[in-house]
């Protein structure tokens, strides 16, 4: 299997390592990359990509939102979601928006690769930890919890909060403006029968949807 690949991530030196393992071990014939969620727009348009590898965490937006608009412009190109935060956070959400799988960042090379090859090969990749997610999610039977109920930004901005972050800070690290970020903020207040940042934290870490190291830095 040689595969021509779009691999979408913000760090130059994830990207380089990724690539050199497609390249190496036969999987790709051609490793293109993005740094942004506008550079992987725009290349996607440009070229015919067997599957794209996407992270999460982009300096310009969301990958689940590009995940949304890759899926509008080429529905037919299997998006492999590669992250960073733990699946239990994300993956339910990025299969929903049409992702093919979601690959951890700690995973192993050869998990990289089954990932990859199952994903090209037309089939969807759950990992076993992402399977109980899923599986959880099901057993629910339609009785969602609060934060199940928001939506991709609000979900963002509420483990932002969680974590300590300031508006100020989260609205830079989305691109967006303050105020915009205080509608979220009290989107998903009320959403979720919250009163105040203390309720939200503690829900927060409750339902353990950051981890505690990174809340703590």
């Amino acid at each position: 299997m040689t595969l021509r690949i779009l691999l979408v991530d913000d760090h130059a030196i994830v990207r380089q390592g990724v690539k050199q393992l497609l390249l190496d071990k036969g999987i790709a014939t051609d490793v293109s990359e993005a740094e942004t969620g506008a550079e992987a727009l725009a290349q996607i348009d440009r070229a015919f990509w067997d599957i794209v590898l996407l992270d999460i965490s982009l300096p310009d937006m969301n990958g689940i939102e590009v995940l949304k608009r890759l899926r509008r412009k080429a529905p037919r190109v299997p998006i492999l979601m590669f992250s960073m935060y733990r699946e239990d956070q994300y993956a339910v959400r990025a299969l929903k928006a049409g992702a093919a799988g979601y690959l951890s960042k700690t995973s192993n090379a050869t998990e990289m690769i089954g990932a990859v090859r199952q994903v090209a090969a037309g089939r969807k990749y759950v990992s076993v930890s992402m399977a109980e997610a899923l599986a959880d999610y099901v057993s629910l039977d339609g009785d969602q919890l609060p934060h199940e109920r928001l939506s991709d930004r609000e979900y963002q901005t509420l483990c932002m909060l969680g974590s300590g972050k300031r508006l100020t800070d989260i609205a830079v690290a989305l691109s967006l403006s303050v105020k915009t970020v205080s509608v979220y903020r009290s989107r998903l207040l009320e959403k979720m029968g919250l009163s105040n940042n203390a309720e939200l934290t503690y829900y927060v870490m409750s339902n353990n949807l950051i981890d505690v190291g990174s809340a703590a830095a």
